[in-house]
């Protein structure tokens, strides 16, 4: 410290001589930003290395541990890391509008990482081959683009499948929607499912031969959903669904409203994902199951119902004055020690390849039946007016289509919303 102090001195000195025609005061001022200088280096150096994570609350309790053990893994620096709530759902929308306000490091669901890279917040994983090697090839393949790595696996299992309460079905009656639905309404019960979100109401489209997906352009879609050819046509799939909507053992109700439904009785399966698992748990008790999607009736035919697949990663932004810390610590709490602890402490099924195949993660249930469901499911990649023409689609079959349109022209209306350009 004694030899940086000199040498700004020196610097000051020999700055003061260069310019000897200014006069005191300004040579004063020269003084003191000198010594300024001297100061702020040593505070940089030897000051506490300051980070930020954002994350939803309920991980709070979790992530202090894996801080806490970060901490220990490097007892020679001083750290202050400062954890705020964020919703992993709205994320890109609020790093997006304040790059420079955005945490060092943060959660956030896959189908959000095209525009976090395209925002300039996220920026290649420097140990890639490494963190590549000891995750599941989904899930890297969920934060990557073109092959490039740029945020860390945390979880594999932001898809959804059927929980359902053993007292009222059999093994056989959840392999099909159909016994499900009739199982539920005999004993006067109901199956939650959010039809008129865009990411269950794929499950019917998804497996049927039709196309979806996103274009070249990362912002619109393509889509023949309304197609009146091949094995199944729009129409054919449409129907089925205002079949679902129409039977007594069916209530088209938001994902939130499934636990407390289940508290009171009244639900008793539900099409979900892994976040209400420990809920359920608490809930059903020994009752509590949960398998893939079951299959649809669809023109007379039994059609296994689709979904999309998700994962959840830890990003760091790299616009933080503490990058290199930021990436460290990122892949801190998603090593496999950690993705243990968030598998035993939340139930979050582990990207890890290690975690994910210990004895206590293959005896959960809903862990069991993601995994299963994975095999008929897509990464959700899709642009923004897939969500909103869904709904429309589906709260109009829901509502019993009041004004009485023709199905086709439904389907021509989805489409046509679906597919528009961003451009206006």
């Amino acid at each position: 410290m004694k030899k940086r102090f000199l040498s700004a001195l020196m610097a000051v000195l020999f700055l003061f001589t260069m310019t000897g025609c200014q006069n005191t005061s300004s040579t004063e001022d020269q003084t003191n930003t000198g010594d300024g200088a001297a100061v702020t280096e040593e505070t940089g150096t030897d000051g506490p290395i300051q980070l930020t994570m954002w994350a939803e609350e309920d991980n709070f309790k979790m992530l202090e541990g894996m801080i806490e053990s970060f901490k220990k893994q490097y007892p020679e620096e001083e750290f202050e890391i400062t954890l705020e709530v964020q919703s992993d759902a709205t994320l890109r929308d609020v790093a997006l509008g304040d790059v420079h306000g955005t945490a060092d490091v943060f959660h956030f669901p896959d189908d959000q990482l095209n525009s976090l890279v395209a925002g300039g917040i996220l920026e290649e994983v420097p140990n890639a081959e490494e963190v590549k090697k000891a995750n599941t090839e989904g899930s890297v393949e969920a934060a990557s683009i073109n092959g490039t790595l740029y945020a860390y696996p945390m979880t594999a299992d932001n898809g959804y499948f059927l929980f359902y309460n053993k007292e009222y079905f059999t093994e056989e009656d959840v392999k099909t929607l159909d016994g499900v639905l009739d199982a539920a309404a005999k004993a006067g019960k109901k199956l939650n499912m959010e039809l008129n979100s865009g990411w269950y109401m794929y499950s019917f489209f998804g497996n049927v031969g039709m196309e979806f997906g996103i274009n070249d352009d990362g912002v619109t879609n393509y889509c023949n959903w309304n197609t009146t050819e091949g094995t199944f046509t729009g129409v054919d799939v449409t129907e089925s669904i205002v079949d679902v909507i129409n039977h007594p053992g069916f209530l088209a109700a938001a994902d939130g409203t499934f636990i407390e439904s289940a508290k009171e009785g009244t639900v008793v399966a539900a099409i979900s994902g892994v976040w209400n698992a420990m809920s359920v748990r608490e809930i059903w008790g020994d009752d509590y199951g949960a398998v893939k999607m079951p299959t649809f009736t669809c023109k007379g035919q039994q059609v296994q119902m689709s979904s999309f697949t998700g994962f959840k990663m830890v990003g760091v932004n790299s616009y933080s004055p503490n990058v290199e810390w930021a990436h460290k610590l990122a892949n801190w709490i998603t090593n496999e020690q950690n993705q243990t602890v968030r598998f035993v402490e939340r139930n979050q099924g582990p990207s890890n390849i290690n975690a994910a195949a210990s004895d206590e993660v293959m005896k959960v249930p809903a862990i069991l039946a993601v995994i299963d469901q994975s095999q008929y499911g897509v990464l959700q990649r899709v642009g923004n007016n897939y969500w909103g023409a869904c709904t429309a689609f589906a709260d109009t079959l829901i509502a019993g289509n009041p004004d009485n349109k023709p199905l086709q022209e439904l389907l021509d209306i989805l489409v046509a919303e679906i597919t528009a350009s961003t451009v206006k």
